[in-house]
């Protein structure tokens, strides 16, 4: 009896639409038995599987039920085990905070085979489709990405030091994000741009200054969005 392997692809979904996904990802998904995908992958990726394809959702939603990560991993662990080319989907790329080294750990335990397929962050896609350079040879010779899911587990003041900041996951911590800016010494006038669904149809942009960026989203929800911090954010005026 010939017992067949299964795979599990750990694929990077890009920043949203499905005409971001490379090639080699697109490819996957039209193999795929099995998809495993996140909470912002957009509903058009869904429709690159086979029909017959089984297709699990288990995004993460803040203040809401979610898969617990033992629960992602089991059902990866499972499906490979069973011989079936599992994709698991998720936003951006898989090791920009896509807690993939979990999962990976749960695979090789478990003797299962898999893969890794890059993708596009939305860090470096969200700033560019706003047209909003994160490198300058003046304004920005370097850059930074952080989330901030958690504000109270970052260095502020290294953060703040930095000429270019690009923020994930910090739409509902905008007020701290700012608090956090000034105490640590960027002026009031510093520019900020918020981008939100970033590559797909809904993209939406607000570009202010730390003292005011506040009044201009005042109760709107700016989840998911990139937070770009930095004299950069001016260069969009001439892009």
């Amino acid at each position: 009896m010939i017992i067949k392997m299964g795979k599990v692809y750990l694929v990077g979904a890009g920043p949203g639409d499905v005409a971001y996904l490379t090639v080699k990802a697109y490819r996957l998904l039209q193999t795929a038995q099995v998809l495993v995908y996140d909470a912002l992958v957009d509903s058009q990726l869904l429709d690159c599987v086979p029909g017959n394809c089984l297709k699990i959702d288990v995004g993460k939603r803040g203040g809401q039920p979610s898969t617990s990560q033992t629960e992602i991993n089991d059902l990866l662990v499972k499906y490979c085990l069973e011989g079936k080319q599992v994709i698991r989907l998720k936003s951006g790329d898989p090791f920009i905070f896509g807690r993939c080294l979990l999962e990976i750990a749960a695979l090789k335990t478990a003797g299962c085979d898999f893969e890794l397929i890059p993708g596009i962050s939305s860090a470096l896609a969200a700033p560019l489709l706003a047209g909003i350079p994160l490198t300058d040879n003046v304004l920005s010779r370097c850059f930074a990405v952080c989330t901030a899911h958690e504000p109270d587990t970052l260095n502020w003041e290294a953060l703040a030091s930095l000429e270019t900041l690009v923020i994930l996951m910090g739409g509902k911590n905008l007020p701290e994000i700012i608090h956090q800016m000034i105490k640590y010494g960027k002026s009031y006038s510093t520019p900020i741009a918020i981008i939100r669904w970033a590559g797909t149809p809904n993209q939406q942009i607000w570009t202010g200054e730390l003292e005011n960026i506040l009044q201009q989203t005042a109760g709107l929800s700016l989840s998911p969005a990139v937070i770009v911090i930095g004299e950069v954010v001016r260069l969009r005026d001439y892009l």
